[in-house]
């Protein structure tokens, strides 16, 4: 039996070490241990694991001892920080996503955002939906897998085409539906083609799921087919994400042609498209989808209720056909059954309502405002931030900015003044071109508080550039 004097004084002399190498150190070899202090390996094992328990040191079979990180609590907490090595590197960055989705304090002007305000959103009538949907038989029974049949119809159609509602699966939001998209149809390790800037949510996603975003340039009218068409052959690449209708953040919109030209790139290289058509509702006269236009299951539609309605509305339609179809409903399976029906039930009672077709004409008469006054606030009030185009939609102003401004420092200088807005670098996938703001046209208020803010933003702009 092993004297515990003895595993006593090994612990303590490792303690030490341990102490004196760091965090992330190795400790000696058990051999070592042994050669050095003349003990037994059940000493040494006895040592290690005391020291272990204590969450000094971690071991890793085939690696070694090392030492981990202690945290010191006054209060004599629990020290968590053995998980740190336990997780290992499969770090989510939740980052981006958590800026866009912040709240903004009190008193400042939200210049961001990606859903409507109170004052916008169809409170309610939802609620009077979501009244007589629950009181449909069956509204607390379990749903279709793939979601309420009438749904997934209504989805399809809206998608135009061919697309049936056998090609609809209903999920839990746009960005659930990004992350299926991206687990099923491309490989850990493997490069994905993202336009440049783009959506961060979706680049989110692609590092959670594995994925190498790999950026291709847009200009005033979407991506370039020609560069796709190159990104594609130098890449090996297999799948395509896209904004084809008002691209966030730039405002752009693919003409036909180009859509046109997109998939055909896309079916020469054998790749997918997966279209986030997440702005179809917020312009009065949106363009054929990618999905109508494609009779090869070449493209994976999105369409999402979140942006038109309520952050809450978390409904949203994934479209896809063949074998990409089947992998989209087992990852949706997999990880939340089904999106509950109650929902799904209330989404399916407001969008067949006369309220649907008033909210969206209140929406669109909103949008034309309140984007043609921030054009204009920002023409007159700063005139050296040049907007990339003035987009047929949407909610954002995507605005490039002279040379020498510091954009980190100009997003401060503007939270500071009260004025709360979206940094450029957020939307690139790799390094930016130079300082870029989103603008958000509807998340203010009303127009004058719109206008409070652009004033607000140009005092930080004098003060970022010095100019007097």
């Amino acid at each position: 039996m092993e004297n515990d004097s003895s595993i006593a004084h090994i612990a303590a002399i490792l303690r030490e070490e341990a102490d004196r190498l760091g965090a992330g150190a190795r400790l000696p070899s058990s051999r070592e241990i042994m050669r050095r202090h003349n003990v037994s390996p059940v000493t040494v094992s006895r040592a290690i694991g005391q020291l272990a328990a204590e969450g000094r040191v971690v071991a890793r079979p085939g690696s070694g001892v090392f030492v981990t990180r202690r945290q010191r609590s006054d209060r004599g907490g629990a020290d968590l920080s053995w998980q740190t090595v336990a997780l290992g590197d499969r770090v989510v960055d939740d980052e981006s996503v958590a800026t866009l989705l912040q709240a903004e304090p009190d008193g400042v002007v939200p210049l961001t955002g990606g859903y409507l305000r109170p004052g916008l959103r169809p409170d309610r009538q939802l609620a009077a939906a979501a009244a007589r949907a629950v009181r449909r038989p069956g509204a607390w029974a379990m749903p279709p897998l793939a979601g309420l049949p009438e749904l997934r119809r209504w989805f399809a159609a809206q998608a135009g085409g061919d697309v049936t509602a056998a090609d609809a699966l209903i999920v839990s939001g746009g960005q659930a539906a990004l992350t299926h998209a991206f687990r099923a149809l491309a490989a850990p390790g493997t490069p994905l083609l993202v336009e440049t800037p783009t959506y961060p949510g979706a680049l989110a996603a692609a590092r959670a799921a594995g994925l190498r975003a790999t950026a291709v340039p847009v200009d005033r009218d979407g991506v370039r087919p020609d560069l796709l068409a190159e990104a594609f052959a130098v890449t090996g690449a297999r799948v395509f994400f896209c904004q084809p209708t008002l691209h966030n953040p730039t405002g752009a919109t693919l003409p036909l042609e180009r859509r046109e030209q997109v998939l055909q790139v896309a079916r020469a290289a054998g790749a997918f498209v997966v279209e986030d058509d997440y702005a179809r509702y917020l312009t009065e006269q949106p363009p054929p989808s990618l999905a109508s236009m494609d009779p090869h299951g070449t493209v994976v539609h999105v369409v999402s209720l979140t942006k038109i309605l309520s952050p809450s509305m978390r409904v949203a339609a994934v479209i896809a056909r063949g074998p990409a179809a089947h992998r989209l409903r087992a990852s949706q399976l997999v990880e939340s059954f089904f999106v509950a029906r109650p929902l799904q039930e209330t989404a399916l009672e407001f969008v067949g309502t006369p309220a649907w077709r008033r909210h969206l004409a209140a929406v669109h008469a909103e949008i034309r405002a309140r984007r043609d006054a921030l054009a204009a606030a920002l023409a007159e009030r700063i005139p050296q931030a040049e907007p990339h185009l003035l987009p047929i939609g949407g909610m954002h102003l995507w605005v490039r900015l002279p040379a020498e401004v510091e954009e980190n420092a100009l997003v401060e200088a503007a939270r500071r003044k009260g004025a709360l807005v979206s940094p450029g670098r957020l939307y690139f996938p790799s390094e930016p071109p130079g300082p870029h703001l989103r603008i958000t046209h509807m998340a203010a208020a009303h127009l004058a508080e719109l206008h409070e803010g652009v004033r607000r933003l140009a005092e930080a702009v004098t003060e970022a550039t010095g100019d007097h």
